[in-house]
């Protein structure tokens, strides 16, 4: 699916439902993956919680959206990670904290909470990535590269131009770093 399509469908699911906490979570990540907008993205977010205070997902939704500022992110995302604790999305809980932690320079806690996304999901992708990312920033090369092997193991595609879209969910100078880092670790073009 096109990126304007995507961002046209989650549009298009706003108008419908503009007071379902469901199609607003899903909304604001669309528009987040797909356009950068954070604002807009938590904007949504903030009104699906203003419904439904209770919404894991839009918590999630809302520290996604937050990563500009480290540490209001990691209290959405704890604040997802205790209303569901075993909830299925619960890997990218944990991965949001730790890119979280890689805005705030801090790797070795971002190390610490891609590992705890891995120890749900192993082949999970987007823990690999942060764990490259936070080795290769602590100087553990070889354990960057490893999580980088398993990437290409499991998703081939996933290539750093690829991973350039999720860049956008940074502020430029983290998005840099951690496109750097990824290469470093030998993430391919």
């Amino acid at each position: 699916m096109e990126a304007n399509e995507a961002v046209a469908f989650a549009k298009r699911a706003i108008e419908t439902g503009p007071d379902d906490p469901d199609v607003l979570w899903m909304a604001a990540a669309t528009m987040l993956i797909f356009t950068g907008d954070r604002s807009t993205a938590a904007a949504l977010s903030d009104r699906a919680l203003a419904i439904n205070p209770n919404s894991a997902h839009a918590w999630m939704a809302r520290g996604w959206s937050s990563f500009a500022q480290p540490d209001l992110a990691i209290e959405a995302l704890e604040a997802a990670m205790r209303l569901s604790p075993l909830d299925r999305l619960g890997r990218t809980f944990s991965t949001g904290i730790a890119y979280a932690h890689i805005v705030a320079g801090r790797y070795e806690k971002a190390l610490e909470w891609a590992e705890r996304a891995l120890r749900t999901e192993p082949d999970y992708w987007g823990g690999l990535l942060t764990k490259a990312i936070a080795c290769t920033q602590l100087g553990l090369i070889e354990h960057a590269r490893a999580a980088i092997r398993q990437v290409m193991e499991t998703s081939p595609w996933r290539t750093a131009g690829r991973i350039k879209l999720f860049s956008r969910l940074f502020p430029p100078d983290v998005a840099a770093i951690c496109i750097e880092s990824l290469r470093k670790a030998a993430l391919p073009e």
